[in-house]
């Protein structure tokens, strides 16, 4: 009997598995650029940061905001190595392939999930890229001197809580964008599409719209607020 008194606050808390609905946090790792000028991924990958928040509906669906910070880099045809700086902000559907959170008496909950999902994003960058990578024209896009471009997000990911509040993810996000003009070179920037005769040579064929692609594989670590309220089993209505 002492034993189930003392076992009791536990296993109160421990039914308690109400579902966080909001979840902020940060992520980085890498990017890179294909289009005109680079046709394969993985190439030329540079550093990747930012912060994200999510809305949660159920277990399975959300809706997530996010802002990240990216620079693309490549050569022309002259071999010169170019830098362009890209900030990335998007919303995004998201689908979980399993309950995902705490598990509770609920055995259909997992604690680790892989997920989905694609929305709508617009990215600012430099109408000129820059020759060196130690100005400040790489790091943030100059004021005037910037081009605004929409893109399609979309990606593929893997989410882990590993800790009551906390999860982390793995996530590998493509940027569709629905412009051909991110590198900031005019010899680049839609110079190389099919030409009126019909011919395609030099065009970078990265997606159906012939446009650029830029992609980010980063490692997140996500905090989880804002607790559902309570459901009232013995309430008189």
């Amino acid at each position: 009997m002492l034993i189930g008194v003392l076992l009791l606050p536990w296993s109160v808390m421990r039914a308690d598995t109400r579902m966080y609905h909001c979840e902020v946090g940060v992520q980085g790792g890498c990017g890179y650029y294909v289009g005109d000028a680079t046709r394969h991924i993985f190439t030329n990958p540079l550093d990747v940061y930012g912060g994200q928040f999510r809305y949660k509906f159920d277990k399975r669906w959300a809706i997530q905001a996010k802002a990240q910070r990216q620079r693309i880099m490549f050569r022309d045809d002259a071999k010169l190595l170019y830098y362009n700086p890209l900030w990335n902000v998007d919303v995004v559907a998201e689908f979980n392939f399993f309950r995902f959170g705490e598990r509770g008496y609920d055995m259909r909950v997992k604690p680790v999930t892989p997920y989905i999902y694609i929305g709508v994003g617009t990215s600012i960058y430099n109408k000129a890229a820059s020759l060196s990578d130690h100005t400040v024209a790489t790091m943030y896009p100059t004021i005037g001197k910037a081009n605004v471009g929409v893109y399609v997000p979309l990606g593929i990911g893997m989410k882990w809580k590993f800790a009551d509040r906390w999860q982390l993810h793995v996530a590998w996000q493509h940027q569709v964008y629905l412009v051909d003009n991110i590198e900031g070179l005019e010899s680049l920037d839609g110079a190389r599409n099919p030409k009126i005769d019909g011919s395609t040579a030099g065009m970078n064929g990265t997606n159906i719209l012939n446009n650029d692609l830029t992609s980010t594989l980063t490692l997140g670590i996500v905090f989880e607020f804002a607790k559902g309220k309570k459901v009232c089993n013995h309430c008189e209505y």
